[in-house]
């Protein structure tokens, strides 16, 4: 009981001096909850929205075939077993949406049913009312915003025929009740207008509404029986679960990226405590001598330390666990007054997650403060008292040497062999050399930052003047702690730096080969599926400004199975898309399969051979398509067959706007055309590397607050030991003014020598994992400017911020009372 005390007695009288590790516990453990709810939210939120397209019907039925749809057989026997009170076909096809001048948009629409019955209705109505006849319809709310047509405005759709045809817009659905139809222009209709809107209609299911006084299990059993075993009945509870298991393997991907950046902020707040107990232990050589003389061994020491840091790691993690459970309180509240659609979130963590968080922050903490402790009771006695102490063994310096020189040049090996070999085991190499490398680094980082600090100094000299000097020189005398100090800053950007410099040249070559290596730069195609008029191409083929490249397309019984057959001459095709070799070198009779099988299939009289591998080529060309063969072995196997897609690039010597305006103008009398462009892709792709850009530097810059917290115990831990240097300063005439000065210059110093080195590795880092990604399409990027300059400018802010407390503390220290505190 006597040494519990005295821990917490000791504790207690070094709160102050540990309260900035704590803190930067508590962050990471808040960090950690947060980010685990937020995964479960985020997941959370998908699963919610795909049950909402499941439908309130108590039974839903499916084809188990992925191929085709329910017949109207099926809904007939349906309605004709015992316990179902209404029935409605989920009934979809393609359709288009037309401008107010005639022009189609740019993605062919979905047509769905509107149930009769209200009960049936899986659609999420947004405003207005449901349509009630065959004039009116609903759109989902993107498209109306597109086409700026409110409630009551008439709307310009197409027929199946391709004629152009005016309804009135009565109301607006919420997408979002829709996952299956994310991006996709939705149009709602009664069910018995669907076939005048759409073209190739299909059943995907049966909404299925039992009678009140039926059994749902009884008529599951009954409708099994009735249908056969090519169809699925489940109840709705059943099809709601199956939505959720399948939302689990996502849950495992986003939660393992959530922790991927928490664990680095976490192993940043490992290197604050350690450091901070390093400091605190250093200053208290003599007292633990005291103890080792008076009877105490190095194991009770150990305890001693551990039993402390114990106690901070509780104490940090409860205080974490607090600070979560409020950030997920405060995030319920904002998102409940969110309109989520269908979707309702809880962010509050659940008592297993903060349980888990808690008992890893101190874990954690006794991780870090074993190191301090075992190095603090190996000091002899007589060495901690003033004594002279033993010289380190020179076996433990070679082995250090050995082991730091053999991170650096694996690591560095390593790295290079991942930038100049290919996939896939390029990014693995990368990845494990950067580490190995990172490490050697860092255990070098009491020589390197503080060499970088030389060089930060000269001009912190001649503009700081004493203090300048002064600053320069406490870190440099110091490279133990410096180099401590900031490696904890110099992980957070060197992540930072790293992860933003792969995304970024990524994008930078990915980007523009996803437009390059298409088949033209633009293809046109008819809404709803179908032919294209014979007029549109006539007139695409007068421009003389745009060079045309018809694909015809069929569907055939290739061996018993439906599959859409796609032709074309591949030497009108742009020489860099993907395959486009392997199609010019096609003979009569050969395929290229999507979907990489091989051997010989039958359609009719007609033998293909396909040849070994995946090509993406046939399913670019025209939508649906897995088989890509000759014009002449297409008219083997589909006599007539019509032109489906045309793919359109600008002539020679003209660009890409011109030929938008070409294109324009040859297809103004054809609304159904819908033109596409290849840009829109790259586009899409760039918008996601962009966000993850912005997500990851947003997640990341914990890290490197938390490293903040670390620069900042740092310094306040050396006011306390330059006491008597900062009372003699105040004695000799140093204001208050200077003595803040400097302080705040040490924490910039450091701070940017932790960036500095930060920024030039995770740059090394991040250019040889892009170089791992794009090595088959070259690295044409170059590491980012502004966010780098980003993170510099979030360094500058972090030293300025750790410096406030500790240029406080000194500015209020009387030369006096500095002289007696030493």
């Amino acid at each position: 009981m006597t040494t519990y005390r005295y821990t917490v007695a000791e504790l207690r009288g070094q709160l102050r001096q540990l309260l900035l590790s704590g803190a930067a516990i508590a962050l990471g453990v808040a960090f950690l909850i947060a980010s685990v709810s937020g995964s479960g939210a985020l997941v959370d939120s998908y699963s919610q929205t795909a049950a909402a397209e499941v439908g309130p019907g108590d039974i839903q039925v499916t084809r188990k075939a992925a191929a085709g749809g329910l017949d109207a057989a099926a809904a007939e026997r349906v309605r004709q077993t015992a316990g179902v009170a209404a029935v409605a076909p989920r009934l979809t096809g393609k359709g288009g949406v037309l401008t107010a001048d005639g022009r189609p948009l740019d993605r062919t629409a979905a047509v769905s049913a509107v149930a009769e019955d209200p009960a049936l209705r899986w659609q999420l109505l947004k405003d207005g009312r449901w349509p009630a006849g065959p004039g009116e319809v609903l759109l989902d709310t993107g498209t109306a915003h597109r086409l700026d047509a409110t409630v009551g405005a008439e709307v310009h759709l197409t027929r199946a025929d391709g004629t152009a045809a005016t309804a009135r817009l009565v109301g607006t659905l919420d997408e979002r009740g829709a996952p299956s139809l994310a991006g996709v222009p939705i149009i709602g209709v009664p069910a018995s207008a669907v076939a005048g809107y759409a073209t190739g209609v299909t059943t995907d299911r049966l909404d299925v509404r039992v009678a009140p006084d039926a059994s749902r299990t009884r008529t599951v059993e009954d409708l099994r029986a009735a249908l056969g075993t090519d169809t699925e009945v489940h109840t709705r509870e059943a099809s709601v679960t199956e939505v959720t298991r399948q939302s689990g393997t996502m849950y495992g991907v986003v939660l393992i990226a959530a922790l991927s950046f928490v664990l680095i902020a976490l192993a940043v707040a490992r290197m604050v405590v350690g450091n901070t107990f390093t400091v605190v232990l250093a200053q208290r050589t003599r007292q633990l001598a005291l103890l080792r003389c008076v009877g105490a061994d190095r194991q009770q020491l150990r305890q001693l330390i551990r039993r402390q840091g114990l106690l901070l790691g509780v104490g940090a993690s409860a205080a974490g666990v607090l600070l979560g459970v409020a950030l997920g309180a405060l995030g319920t509240a904002v998102v409940g007054g969110l309109d989520l659609g269908p979707v309702h979130l809880s962010l509050m963590p659940s008592p297993l997650t903060c349980l888990l968080a808690g008992l890893f922050g101190v874990l954690l903490t006794l991780l870090a403060v074993r190191g301090p402790a075992k190095a603090a009771a190996a000091v002899p006695p007589i060495a901690a008292l003033g004594g002279t102490p033993a010289p380190a063994g020179g076996a433990a310096r070679v082995r250090a040497a050995v082991w730091t020189g053999g991170l650096l040049l694996a690591g560095t090996a390593l790295l290079v062999a991942g930038a100049l070999t290919p996939p896939p085991l390029s990014l693995l190499a990368v990845t494990v050399g950067a580490i190995a490398n990172f490490f050697g680094v860092l255990r070098l980082s009491h020589r390197v930052l503080p060499a970088v600090v030389a060089v930060l100094g000269r001009p912190a000299r001649k503009l700081g003047g004493t203090a300048g000097r002064l600053a320069t020189q406490q870190l440099r005398l110091n490279p133990g702690r410096t180099g401590a100090t900031g490696s904890a800053l110099l992980l957070g950007v060197t992540v930072m730096v790293g992860a933003v410099t792969a995304l970024d040249i990524t994008s930078q070559s990915l980007v523009p080969v996803v437009s390059a290596r298409q088949p033209g730069v633009f293809s046109a195609t008819v809404t709803g599926g179908g032919a294209l008029p014979t007029g549109a191409l006539g007139a695409l083929g007068a421009e003389h400004g745009l060079t045309v490249t018809p694909v015809r397309s069929a569907t055939v019984d290739l061996d018993g199975r439906p599959t859409v057959v796609a032709a074309v001459d591949p030497t009108r095709l742009n020489s860099s898309a993907d395959d486009v070799d392997r199609a010019r070198a096609l003979t009569e009779g050969a395929a290229l399969s999507m979907l990489g099988e091989t051997g010989v299939r039958r359609a009719g009289g007609v033998e293909l051979r396909l040849q070994p591998g995946r090509s993406s080529l046939p399913f670019t060309l025209q939508s649906g398509a897995t088989v890509l063969v000759t014009p002449a072995t297409l008219d083997r196997l589909a006599p007539g067959a019509p032109v489906t897609t045309a793919w359109i690039s600008p002539a020679a010597g003209d660009d890409r706007p011109t030929a938008r305006r070409a294109l324009d103008r040859a297809l103004a009398d054809h609304p159904q055309v819908t033109v596409a462009d290849t840009a829109a892709q790259a586009d899409t792709l760039r918008s996601l590397l962009d966000r993850l850009k912005t997500v990851s530097m947003a997640l990341l810059s914990f890290s490197v607050a938390i490293a903040g917290l670390g620069v900042a115990a740092t310094l306040m831990l050396s006011i306390s030991e330059r006491s008597r240097e900062i009372g003699m300063l105040r004695a000799i005439g140093m204001s208050r003014e200077q003595l803040r000065r400097m302080l705040t210059l040490e924490a910039l110093l450091l701070s940017l020598a932790g960036a500095l080195v930060g920024t030039g590795l995770g740059a090394a880092y991040g250019w040889a994992a892009a170089r791992s990604v794009t090595s088959t399409v070259g690295t044409v990027g170059t590491p980012p400017v502004l966010p780098v300059l980003a993170a510099l400018g979030l360094t500058v802010l972090v030293g300025l911020a750790a410096a406030v407390l500790p240029a406080r503390r000194v500015g209020r220290m009387s030369a006096v009372a500095a002289m007696r505190a030493a």
